[in-house]
């Protein structure tokens, strides 16, 4: 921090400033191993170029908290207003998401530029301790670690498509052994309670709390495996219509889908891009880049079906916030370790469940933009739970509802399984 941050500054402010500039730094660490013509570049319309996440967490916390804010504060540029607004009808017009890779400049210089004052800005302000201004940032703070998983997520689609399979990172964790045998563990169910007990933070996407009935049920003591959905690819389990939904079939069929995502068949052998390049799959490891059509699927094949989000959230009570996330540079699931009773539901990969993204009982919007953060997209999507190796460690909750639709497959998505005991 700056001699004018830490100058009479409270504890509490203090921590949150440092908190605020770690999270700021780590970003833009994500974004060093790729050139500036990496950070440019919109593989798809549903990613984005890494330098317009790098200026959209910017324009939040220039939007949301220095504006509204800091009467003093002048905007960086008039015209980031409408080039990094995402979504937030509200606030006013916005550049098309699927054009965001037209924006040439801006270049990355200018965009780190704009950065380093609104970040600066920002520091000062909660320094300053005045206004009421904390859940904003602590919500910016969640908003801009959501958008370090996707820089991630999208720079891993925008390399793949490289024939040469560019290295984002070198890998630096071991590489998995066997798989653990898969074991089950039961659950009575019951009259349960799930959902954001209002101590730390939570989107509002987790609220309230409330009851909810759940029968008896086991979950899979560990994530599915590579190897395991090999087995279901050997099977012909993309050329058997029995297994799948109507419209996952009609994906299979309209988009060639005979594998996961990055995926790569060379004579007999399957091989993956990650984000340390290419390599053969590894059987212990868990099946990632698969979507709610081919985990649902999968699970039909294999006699199962996918955990309910309550489910799922009943399972994980006592499970332990560990794993490990952007911090140390894992970019990679791995084999759960041996003797886990139920492994790798926090950290590896997001776990597709059976339920829909809809509003919890009793859920109401925020007033004015901030609204507009969940709300608005609880229709066509499937709940994820539990984060993924992209996932910083500190942003993940037992509670925290992920959501996509339900044929995506660039996000780390994978399987564990479920079945009923009645």
């Amino acid at each position: 921090m700056s001699n004018i941050i830490t100058r009479n500054v409270s504890a509490d402010a203090a921590s949150l400033v440092d908190r605020f500039l770690s999270i700021r730094r780590q970003s833009e660490k994500l974004a060093r191993p790729l050139s500036p013509e990496d950070q440019t570049v919109q593989s798809m319309p549903d990613a984005s170029p890494t330098k317009w996440h790098l200026a959209h967490t910017t324009w939040f916390f220039e939007t949301f908290v220095l504006s509204p804010h800091m009467p003093a504060y002048r905007r960086f540029d008039p015209a980031y207003e409408y080039l990094f607004n995402s979504y937030y009808e509200a606030v006013g017009p916005r550049h098309p998401r699927p054009q965001r890779g037209m924006i040439t400049r801006p270049g990355v210089a200018e965009i780190l530029a704009y950065r380093h004052h609104v970040t600066n800005a920002v520091a000062e302000f909660i320094a300053s301790g005045s206004g009421d201004w904390a859940e904003i940032v602590e919500l910016g703070l969640h908003h801009e670690q959501q958008h370090q998983e996707l820089i991630l997520m999208d720079a891993k689609h925008m390399l793949s498509l490289n024939p040469l399979f560019p290295v984002y990172l070198p890998e630096k964790a071991a590489a998995p052994g066997e798989a653990t045998p898969l074991g089950w563990l039961d659950f009575e169910g019951g009259l349960i309670e799930i959902g954001h007990d209002t101590k730390g933070f939570a989107f509002d996407n987790e609220s309230p709390r409330h009851r909810t009935w759940v029968e008896p049920f086991a979950l899979a003591s560990r994530l599915v495996t590579c190897g395991e959905y090999q087995a279901f690819i050997d099977d012909e389990g993309y050329r058997r219509p029995e297994f799948w939904l109507s419209a996952g079939w009609e994906c299979v069929n309209q988009r060639g889908w005979q594998a996961p995502f990055y995926w790569h068949l060379d004579g007999d052998h399957w091989n993956v891009f990650t984000l340390s390049g290419l390599r053969p799959i590894r059987a212990a490891e868990p099946v990632c880049h698969v979507s709610f059509y081919e985990a649902a699927a999968f699970a039909k094949w294999a006699g199962k079906r996918l955990p309910r989000e309550a489910e799922w959230e009943l399972a994980s009570a006592d499970v332990a916030l560990t794993g490990n996330m952007l911090e140390d540079e894992r970019l990679h699931p791995v084999a759960a370790p041996q003797g886990d009773r139920l492994a790798q539901m926090i950290g590896d990969v997001w776990e597709w469940t059976a339920s829909p993204y809809v509003a919890y009982p009793g859920f109401r919007e925020p007033p004015g933009a901030i609204g507009e953060y969940n709300g608005k997209f609880m229709a066509n999507q499937m709940v994820l739970r539990g984060g993924c190796a992209a996932t910083p460690r500190d942003h993940i909750r037992t509670t925290y509802r992920n959501f996509f639709p339900p044929d995506s497959r660039w996000m780390f998505g994978g399987i564990r399984l479920a079945e009923d005991l009645r």
